[in-house]
């Protein structure tokens, strides 16, 4: 799937991390990536149909971590077709064996860049939904500059939802909760479904994970943001 010369210059708000990675992952990424994994071809823009093989809702999803908050929302959601996006491989083999064992077929996963797959693989008004749940954070203020939710990323994916399509997100760091408010507020034909115009109740939809439950226990406060596309 690497390919450098489809790869623009841009700031990554992530890095891949030489992280363990065990026998079970590895061997999901062989055995089932041929099943589940979608094949990035340059200059070749990604039809959701043909991926799935229905037409459907699509629900995208970014950086999806181990993926079991993401394939339950798909096991609890057979309607819609879910496309996870996501680089670090122990994520990814996780996700494939997750998706086998519940026997989802609404499920398709890609390894590659988000940027460049929204900047270069899908058309414009292809997403009913784009979730973007607990991004790194960079705290450091000299690394504001890497978090992925900003003016030019919500500029560049909001063509490709369709109009009345929703943007979900949701972080435990007030500061970039916050910076994730003020970016979408001022963004171009985008409404916040918020009554009071700043954040929702936590939605019943998004599966509560162990990384949450253990910030609970820490006094962690969690933000979700649903802003839709006028």
């Amino acid at each position: 799937m690497e390919n450098e010369n489809i790869q623009d210059r841009h700031i990554k708000s992530y890095v891949v991390r030489a992280g363990r990675i065990t026998a079970a992952q590895t061997r999901a990424l062989e055995e089932l990536g041929p099943k589940y994994l979608v094949n990035i071809e340059e200059g070749k823009v990604l039809n959701p149909s043909e991926l799935f093989g229905r037409d459907a809702p699509l629900v995208v999803e970014i950086g999806f971590g181990m993926g079991k908050s993401f394939t339950q929302m798909a096991k609890e959601d057979p309607d819609r077709n879910y496309l996870g996006i996501e680089v670090h491989p122990p994520g990814v083999g996780s996700a494939l064996m997750l998706t086998e064992e519940m026997e989802l077929k609404n499920v398709r996963i890609i390894q590659y860049d988000a940027f460049e797959i929204f900047k270069h693989f899908l058309n414009d008004e292809s997403i009913d939904i784009l979730q973007i749940f607990f991004p790194d954070p960079w705290p450091k203020k000299r690394h504001f500059k890497r978090r992925l939710v900003n003016d030019e990323f919500i500029a560049m994916v909001a063509p490709k939802l369709k109009h009345g399509g929703a943007i979900r997100l949701a972080t435990d760091w007030e500061e970039y909760a916050m910076q994730m408010l003020d970016v979408l507020t001022r963004a171009s034909g985008f409404s916040n479904t918020a009554s009071d115009g700043r954040f929702i109740e936590r939605p019943s939809w998004r599966p509560l994970t162990k990384f949450e439950l253990r910030g609970e226990r820490l006094g962690h406060g969690v933000w979700d943001l649903v802003f839709k596309r006028d």
